[in-house]
């Protein structure tokens, strides 16, 4: 009995013992990456940093929080953000957002809120924390926009990310929005008459995404990971009446410029083709040609409602069958 209880004591000495040697070294691990974003000219600020969670948790927790990249323009405030970790699976962390932040980006500040936003990220063990496995959550997200009082908002968001196993920079992402309700003057500009619900029915999306370098520290301490291939398999959008489905393959250059082609199946295509000139997405003047063309390949099809057809990405135009319908997009991640 008395080895036992000698051995019990022993035991616990030296788990304390290393919990106070890992929650200093996880606080000094901290205070050190902000003193690097600092020396490179980083805006990197908070008011407390406290690690608590004994014994068997490494939960550190700031307060008045604040990043700024110069270099891309993207900066973020919080009067508190929590990363939560086992001590005996420091790799595996709980990230936790509070209530309400702000977000800036070279297109404009926007104010969060939510009931509750948190992530899972689970980490390679090594120096880099190479990005293995993530699920982000966010329930009754509500985002405004700093210079209008009219918000977007969703009821849940749920994004999942896997790297592949035996890959070095490629990821499963699946997305979910549900309750997705946009802001009132961005439906009105597009449904002017009113004839759309409120909210998505749906907003979803599976796709495979190769990237140039992995997501590591150095996504956020250096630059981020650009996407070089990208397999679609299937995004989709449900809008009262509206159906549109989107699947295919794309290749990205080095500025960004996406080749290849995306097949878009659309339910009620004119009304989707209305809204998109509504919108500026397409130009009003291309508008009454694209509905002919579309039209006459719908018809072939022998649907006049539904339509099944490529839209082709080169020499950085977009081409919805034979027509051409302006730039592509940049893909590019600031």
């Amino acid at each position: 009995m008395r080895f036992l209880l000698t051995l019990i004591l022993l035991a616990a000495i030296g788990w304390s013992g290393y919990w106070l040697v890992g929650s200093e070294g996880s606080k000094r691990g901290f205070e050190s990456w902000f003193d690097a974003r600092r020396t490179e000219g980083w805006a990197a600020d908070y008011g407390d940093l406290s690690v608590q969670g004994f014994p068997n948790r490494f939960d550190a927790s700031f307060t008045d929080l604040s990043l700024a990249d110069p270099n891309t323009g993207l900066a973020w405030q919080a009067p508190f953000f929590q990363i939560l970790a086992l001590s005996y699976q420091p790799n595996h962390v709980i990230a936790v957002w509070p209530k309400q932040q702000m977000i800036a980006t070279p297109l404009g500040k926007y104010r969060l809120r939510s009931q509750d936003m948190r992530a899972s990220l689970v980490l390679e063990p090594d120096p880099q924390l190479a990005l293995t496995r993530t699920t982000l959550t966010a329930d009754k997200l509500v985002v405004t926009p700093s210079d209008t009082p009219d918000p977007s908002s969703i009821e849940a968001l749920a994004l999942a990310v896997e790297r592949i196993e035996d890959t070095e920079a490629t990821y499963r992402l699946g997305l979910s929005a549900d309750g997705l309700k946009p802001s009132t003057p961005w439906v009105q500009r597009i449904d002017p008459g009113g004839t759309l619900p409120d909210t998505f029915e749906a907003l979803s999306a599976d796709l495979t995404v190769t990237f140039d370098k992995p997501w590591n520290r150095s996504a956020i301490e250096i630059a981020r990971p650009q996407p070089r291939q990208i397999h679609l398999k299937l995004a989709q959008a449900r809008w009262g009446q509206l159906d549109l489905q989107l699947a295919g393959e794309l290749t990205v250059g080095d500025g960004g410029q996406p080749r290849g082609q995306i097949t878009v199946k659309a339910k009620n295509w004119r009304e989707i083709l209305q809204l998109a000139v509504s919108s500026g997405a397409i130009p009003a003047s291309l508008g009454d040609t694209l509905e002919d063309a579309l039209g006459l390949v719908a018809s072939l099809s022998g649907s006049a409602k539904t339509l099944d057809i490529p839209l082709d990405f080169r020499n950085g135009r977009m081409l919805l069958g034979p027509v051409p319908i302006g730039p592509a997009p940049v893909l590019v991640i600031r």
